[in-house]
């Protein structure tokens, strides 16, 4: 067994990304005897051992027009860490999601032989699926999150492996409304609808002014309705609260809170969400939602004529192969149109129920044991001197995956 510890790189590029990285470290953690991981990463990432060169905010950001902004300061950073990974490279480099980024790191890393895994397939079947080209010459295997997704890649020879989603590990199975309401005091018969208008602060300010609209109709309809508010950093609560300060909604019954989101959701009736991770894990908490997908003009206009696989932009939509929840986008996202879906979803139970049966199938579907499935995959381009005996032939799996 080689004494060296294995040196992993590692760049994840919002809290999302943050999140599947933590999971892939404690995987991988017990597999190898020794082992450091650096590169870019959050906070749970770090709390794991995991040393982060740059702050991973400065890559959070969503679409052509807010990347320009910032574009000068993103390509210093990345240009930095391609010298400093070349002069003293890793075993290997996992880029996790934040792909615009990642492959223009992966691919001069690539180059000069290091094997380079790309954990979350980009979203060539929404959109821009031209990038599948570049992708096979870039990266040394994709790991991919959703079953439809390999197929896709082994039609152009890309080395993939399906691992399914953590999140699917982590949340349960059963529908755990009830104890979410206790837990924040809400009686049983109350409406709650949780908004979720984005993690990141460019999705907050696109989101925020029609979900306060939104849930001003909805209260004008539902009298005692309740509104829950996750929001993941102070500046994206400052630019919600500016929103309902716009709107002269002070008196709107909202729980604004800090994080708490998955139980923010498990508690609503209905859920209002930014198109992203966050309709994932609405839809594993088994709630009903309505999916809104908002962006710069310029974006947007950008990103209507890339050529995709699939007509839907929800995940949850995507999985079921149908629209089981409905998506408004850009300019249909009013506060009508929202405030309407979800006062329709409110009243009408079986359809409620009949959702939560094809959320409960999907979370079956993911549930893959993901971190370990992750982990052989990673394994499966390092030596063999690097791994612990027991489970030197471990990473054998993920051909099959």
């Amino acid at each position: 067994m080689n004494n060296r510890a294995v040196r992993i790189a590692m760049v994840a590029g919002e809290a999302s990304g943050d999140l599947l990285g933590a999971h892939l470290i404690a995987a991988l953690k017990q597999r190898l005897p020794q082992v450091e991981f650096f590169g870019i990463g959050g906070p749970k990432m770090q709390a794991l051992g995991f040393q982060s060169w740059y702050s991973q905010e400065t890559l959070a950001v969503r679409g052509y027009a807010e990347v320009l902004r910032h574009f000068r300061k993103i390509l210093s950073i990345r240009s930095a860490l391609k010298r400093r990974l070349l002069a003293n490279p890793p075993d290997i480099f996992i880029g996790v999601d934040a792909p615009d980024f990642n492959f223009g790191l992966e691919k001069p890393l690539k180059q000069n032989g290091i094997p380079c895994v790309h954990y979350v397939s980009p979203s060539i079947w929404a959109w821009r699926g031209q990038r599948i080209h570049r992708i096979g010459k870039v990266v040394s295997r994709i790991l991919a999150l959703f079953p439809f997704e390999p197929e896709i890649y082994e039609k152009q020879g890309i080395p993939v492996s399906y691992v399914g989603h953590p999140l699917a590990d982590v949340l349960p199975l059963e529908d755990g409304r009830d104890e979410a309401r206790e837990l924040f005091g809400v009686p049983a018969q109350r409406p709650v609808f949780t908004l979720l208008p984005g993690s990141r602060q460019a999705e907050v300010q696109f989101m925020a002014d029609a979900f306060v609209g939104a849930a001003l109709k909805v209260i004008e309809s539902l009298p005692d309705a309740e509104f829950f508010v996750p929001l993941a950093t102070r500046e994206t609560r400052l630019l919600f609260e500016a929103a309902m300060q716009r709107a002269d909604a002070r008196q709107l019954p909202v729980r604004l809170l800090f994080g708490h989101a998955h139980e923010a959701m498990a508690a609503a009736d209905i859920v209002l969400v930014a198109s992203g991770t966050a309709t994932l894990e609405a839809a594993l908490l088994k709630r009903p939602m309505v999916i809104v997908y908002k962006m710069a003009p310029v974006t947007y206009r950008i990103m209507r004529c890339m050529k995709g696989y699939l007509p839907y932009i929800g995940l949850p939509n995507i999985l079921a192969g149908r629209f089981v929840v409905p998506e408004f986008i850009q300019d249909d996202a009013t506060p009508e149109n929202l405030a309407q879906a979800l006062l329709n979803l409110y009243a009408d139970r079986i359809t409620c129920a009949g959702i939560a049966e094809v959320f409960r199938e999907i979370h079956l579907q993911l549930r893959q044991n993901s971190a370990e499935k992750a982990a052989a995959a990673v394994l499966l381009h390092l030596p063999e001197h690097f791994l612990k005996p027991a489970v030197a032939d471990t990473g054998h799996a993920a051909h099959a995956a």
